[in-house]
């Protein structure tokens, strides 16, 4: 589908993504642009955006959707392969550049991955 229009919406969710590069929760990215559109509105983005290969979706430790920015992905190809850490103090999502190697499952096509660390981050655990 993509994005046909930058419309303000679409911006607003953007500029989230582009000031603070910290992976957010669903509920997070509501609270931060409530009194400007309906959470309709910022699932439609954030689906429109992942499509587009301008962000990525995974799971956190409590089933909750977070989102972080894509590094080199499109619309045709996705290579958010890789893993990510959450706090269980802060509850602070990261994207870990760290490759893991996913194995190939004959007969099998993998599209996609959620492999979460957890435990405490560099501050917490200071």
């Amino acid at each position: 589908m993509g994005i046909i229009r930058k419309t303000k919406s679409v911006t607003t969710v953007l500029q989230i993504f582009e000031e603070n590069k910290d992976a957010k929760s669903v509920v997070h990215l509501i609270e931060l642009v409530k009194d400007q559109m309906n959470k309709t509105t910022v699932y439609r983005i954030l689906d429109r955006l992942e499509q587009d290969g301008v962000i990525h979706s995974f799971n956190g430790k409590d089933g909750l959707k977070w989102y972080a920015k894509c590094q080199g992905c499109s619309a045709n190809h996705h290579s958010d392969k890789h893993p990510h850490f959450q706090c269980t103090e802060c509850d602070k999502v990261e994207c870990l550049s760290v490759e893991i190697k996913i194995p190939s499952i004959k007969n099998h096509i993998v599209d996609s991955t959620d492999i979460l660390l957890t435990g405490q981050c560099e501050i917490c655990s200071a």
